[in-house]
């Protein structure tokens, strides 16, 4: 029998929803910009491929400035670096919704981008530093919660309003949060004595742009040599970097991490339903309206459908990670997802059955990736939470590319030969993701033993 996990007092919960807020303006902005990328399109009069860069020089900053996040975090403290996170995202917010150009926005979402890749990971370290092991569960739950409803919200606004509300319900949800910070925030010790690794800077800040700038790439245009070549070379410097951080003394990111028991297991389950993530994110929509003929909105509502499949289990994932461990709730999320995704690749037998078979991928999703990025936190020191929190968010960005420029490979190359049988081998390359993340949550550390606690 287990017993209960410690019970969570009011002020931790006031660091997750303040954490969490940050969070829910980084996912919306980073997911449903691309739901807004036809509109932008229009009201600039600029060519669908220049809108892309909306999305694609979010993502690209981000890569930029997330291996910076921990090391900022030692050097200054955390609360300091998460609220100057935020507060720059807020006047980047700003200058998105007012933007009069092409231009001005892409430059708006790039000031955005960096400021979310050092807001997310530092308000997760923030969190799993201020929380006991046994209360990161719950934690983690509802900051996914807030996070999972992100699209959803993000549709509705833009359909019912406009596409430029996306960043100002940023403003007030920001500047809230920032004010709270102040009093709820643990600050986080800082040290003038920690140098910075160059030499990892520009390893890692070059290597993990590069891969998502390629993996946008090929995305949108296909296997171009400037994409391919970008997504090479960003592979062969993030490698060197991986190697020379294991030599190192003081690296940037300690990567001497995935020596502790689970943490591999952890990260790589984080990175593999990353990639079903962002694979499924590509082929559902795009399956939907040309298999199904929906139109854009019914598939839209088809993908909130996902949202709420997370949000309803989010809650109920954490509570139980806290008393089983994780290992358990991530092979049944994973299972649910393997299943759920399966079902796809026998469309006619599913008839009108496609809104519950998403809202399971999506608790499946959320069961599958919540606690094993719980896992990661729990295998490591409070004091290199910082590290971790970096490492499981370049994972699912690595991931979530790799695993969509897979999905748009096979899709190719399959669509030359029958269109239909192309959406059942890109369902394939889902299901082999899944399939993949059972296999490192059975690898994932055994729950705490009562002595343990």
């Amino acid at each position: 029998m287990s017993s209960a996990p410690p019970t969570i007092s009011p002020r931790l919960w006031m660091v997750a929803a303040v954490t969490g807020c940050g969070a829910f303006i980084a996912m919306l902005d980073s997911t449903v910009a691309n739901l807004a990328i036809d509109a932008i399109s229009r009201e600039f009069g600029a060519p669908l491929e220049d809108a892309q860069w909306v999305a694609t020089s979010y993502l690209v900053a981000l890569a930029l400035s997330l291996p910076l996040s921990a090391w900022l975090s030692r050097r200054f403290g955390s609360r300091r670096v998460w609220v100057t996170a935020l507060l720059t995202f807020v006047a980047a917010s700003i200058w998105c919704a007012l933007s009069r150009d092409m231009a001005t926005l892409t430059v708006a979402r790039c000031l955005q981008g960096l400021s979310a890749g050092l807001m997310v990971p530092t308000g997760q370290a923030i969190l799993s530093e201020a929380a006991n092991r046994q209360q990161l569960g719950r934690l983690m739950g509802t900051v996914g919660f807030a996070v999972a409803l992100g699209p959803g919200l993000g549709g509705v606004l833009i359909d019912g309003l406009s596409w430029r509300w996306l960043f100002w319900i940023n403003v007030p949800v920001g500047i809230g949060a920032a004010f709270a910070a102040k009093y709820v925030l643990p600050l986080g010790e800082a040290s003038s004595a920690d140098q910075l690794d160059t030499t990892g800077l520009i390893l890692i800040g070059l290597g993990l742009p590069l891969v998502l700038f390629g993996s946008a790439g090929i995305g949108e245009s296909g296997l171009t040599l400037s994409s391919t070549s970008s997504l090479a070379v960003g592979m062969a410097l993030t490698m060197a970097f991986v190697i020379y951080a294991r030599r190192s003394q003081a690296p940037l990111i300690d990567i001497r991490l995935f020596r502790r028991a689970g943490f591999a297991a952890a990260v790589g389950t984080a990175g593999l339903t990353g990639a079903a993530m962002y694979g499924g994110l590509l082929l559902i929509p795009l399956f939907l309206q040309d298999s199904l003929h929906l139109s854009a909105t019914d598939a839209g509502l088809m993908l909130f459908m996902m949202g709420m499949g997370a949000a309803v289990v989010l809650p109920v994932a954490g509570n139980v990670t806290d008393r089983y461990g994780a290992l358990a709730v991530s092979l049944i999320g994973s299972a649910i997802l393997l299943l759920s995704t399966t079902a796809f690749l026998w469309p006619s037998m599913l008839s009108l059955a496609w809104a519950p078979l998403l809202f399971a991928r999506g608790g499946g999703l959320a069961l599958a990736q919540m606690p094993a990025m719980t896992a990661a936190y729990v295998a490591v020191g409070k004091n290199e939470t910082g590290d971790a929190a970096t490492i499981v968010n370049i994972a699912q960005r690595i991931g979530g590319a790799l695993g969509a420029i897979t999905t748009v490979v096979v899709l190719e190359k399959a669509a030359k030969a029958d269109n239909q049988l192309a959406y059942g081998w890109g369902f394939a390359v889902l299901v082999t993701f899944a399939a993949g993340s059972m296999v490192t949550s059975m690898l994932l550390k055994r729950p705490l033993t009562q002595s343990e606690r």
